[in-house]
């Protein structure tokens, strides 16, 4: 028994080194070196994005947003079609992510795809949804914790409490997300597998509790649309008399709260078996968060007294309900700490999945300072220059935007344009100049889905710039304007992209090997 032992660890192990010789093959025929530390498995793949979705995050925040539009049908069944919209998405970007495995997947996949300028704007896409990701999320975490834990458990008066409170208290929780994902992807990982069982755990306590205390079940309500536009809901959204207008600002729910899921493409470099766990990672995020929001969001619905009366409390509306929640007060106090360190851990993980995206675009050396934000630090095997500039970004997107309703609209769109762009560009490049895929393979179904994916985020397109979020409009053609000026007057001379062909790939063999033996890997 103990020869037997010894020889299935044996051949673990050898099958273990295997496969992170053939990650670190495939790396490097991308061009690029393995600089950080691969140790992340497969479950710690996913529970990076489910951290980063966080149902405890966006199914709580912007439940009003579904709620105050079209009632009870708003929640329910636009959470079923929003997620469905970022199924699609995922599915047409697992795709892409088992072929080209690397850190920053969206940039470069862009980059191959579509060409060195196309993926230099995705990556300027990607990274602003990104940071409003982690700047949405800690403003969230400051609102929450100062509602149910200041407030809630220890009776602190902060309803004058007002921007100095708020900027100063985002700035400690990023400050304090950057020095946790400075020590290195260990760390990380052990406190993202850890929001994954949280956020389940608090999601299915959460849930129980509603149902538990709802006066009776009515479940007709999630199938009956409610215009609870203007003042019927509080003034969340403006007034209209169109109810697929509504619907369509009533997304806003799932869609800000599934996204993030690119975070298990940006940290690739640090996944075993990347090929093969990076598209699991995404699809399993997006189905579990759907399945488990969907009943925890129905939930809150269904607790409601009086859904006419809840949809006048506007933003207030889920931490009024969940106030008057009648189980024991030792049971909301673990409820309301549950959900505040799910929301911090989401955030997080933003932080990792950005600095990550930071790292893989400079170094192809698409940033100012590339050379600063690309270096990883030997003694953690992390790109810390790059986890404190995300940061830093992250804490100015919340001065000039400090509202949430923007910030997480901002979020959702730019993101998803970001995921929509490597898409269009596999549209027209699958069969032609794209021709080597990974194990994920959608067959005939692909072109479908990324088509489906790339028409749906035109519609996000439309209800990110909605009233009373309409100052993105200013964030999108800024950016455009920026971007432009930047490609024609510097970029389009000075960036290189990453390496593409064989010749390219082969003039960096000097530089990989220098790289790796910097960080101790060779």
């Amino acid at each position: 028994m103990a020869l037997h032992n010894n020889d299935s660890t044996l051949n673990d192990s050898t099958l273990n080194d295997s496969t992170l010789a053939d990650d670190t093959a495939a790396l490097h025929k991308m061009g690029y070196a393995q600089e950080l530390s691969r140790r992340m498995g497969g479950f710690s793949n996913f529970a990076i994005s489910f951290s980063i979705i966080c149902i405890l995050a966006g199914g709580i925040t912007s439940f009003q947003v579904g709620f105050c539009t079209g009632g009870g049908f708003g929640v329910f069944v636009g959470w079923i079609v929003g997620s469905i919209y970022a199924m699609i998405v995922a599915l047409a970007m697992a795709q892409i992510s088992s072929a080209y495995p690397t850190a920053g997947g969206l940039y470069h996949w862009s980059s191959i795809l579509g060409g060195r300028g196309w993926g230099w704007a995705t990556a300027f896409v990607n990274l602003l949804g990104l940071i409003f990701v982690v700047s949405s999320v800690d403003v969230g975490v400051y609102l929450l914790f100062t509602s149910l834990i200041l407030t809630n458990i220890f009776g602190i008066d902060t309803s004058k409490w007002g921007a100095p409170q708020q900027i100063f208290s985002v700035a400690v929780i990023l400050l304090s997300q950057a020095a946790f994902n400075h020590r290195g992807i260990r760390l990380t990982t052990l406190l993202t597998d850890f929001s994954g069982y949280l956020i389940l755990v608090v999601a299915v306590v959460l849930t129980a509790a509603m149902l538990f205390g709802a006066p009776h079940l009515e479940f007709s309500r999630l199938l009956t649309f409610t215009n609870n536009s203007g003042s019927p809901g509080g003034g969340v959204v403006p007034q209209s008399s169109h109810p697929l207008y509504v619907f369509l600002l009533g997304l806003l729910l799932p869609i800000y709260t599934i996204t993030g899921f690119d975070a298990s493409a940006h940290i690739s470099e640090e996944t075993k078996d990347a090929r093969r766990a990076v598209p699991k990672g995404m699809l399993n995020s997006v189905f579990w968060s759907f399945a488990f929001g969907l009943v925890m969001v129905s939930s809150f619905v269904l607790a409601m007294p009086d859904t006419s009366k809840a949809a006048l409390d506007g933003s207030s509306v889920f931490f009024n309900l969940l106030g008057g929640l009648t189980v024991p007060t030792a049971l909301k106090d673990l409820l309301y700490i549950g959900i505040v360190l799910s929301n911090y851990l989401c955030a997080l993980a933003g932080v990792t999945s950005t600095s990550r995206m930071i790292f893989a675009f400079s170094r192809d050396g698409g940033l100012p300072g590339h050379k600063i934000w690309r270096h990883v630090n030997a003694a953690h095997r992390s790109p810390v220059a790059a986890i404190w500039l995300a940061a830093l970004l992250a804490f100015l997107s919340t001065l000039y935007s400090p509202a949430f309703g923007a910030l997480a609209a901002g979020c959702a769109m730019f993101l998803y344009v970001s995921y929509a762009m490597p898409i269009l560009a596999g549209i027209f490049a699958e069969g032609k100049s794209w021709t080597e895929f990974g194990p994920f393979r959608l067959g005939g179904w692909s072109k479908p889905i990324a088509v489906l994916g790339v028409l749906g985020t035109l519609v996000v397109i439309f209800i990110g710039i909605q009233p009373p979020n309409n100052i993105l409009i200013s964030y999108g053609l800024g950016l455009i304007a920026l971007m432009i000026v930047l490609w024609f007057g510097v970029a389009r001379r000075r960036f290189p992209g990453p390496p593409i062909g064989a010749a390219a790939v082969a003039a960096r063999a000097a530089e990989i090997a220098a790289e790796e033996h910097a960080v101790g890997e060779a």
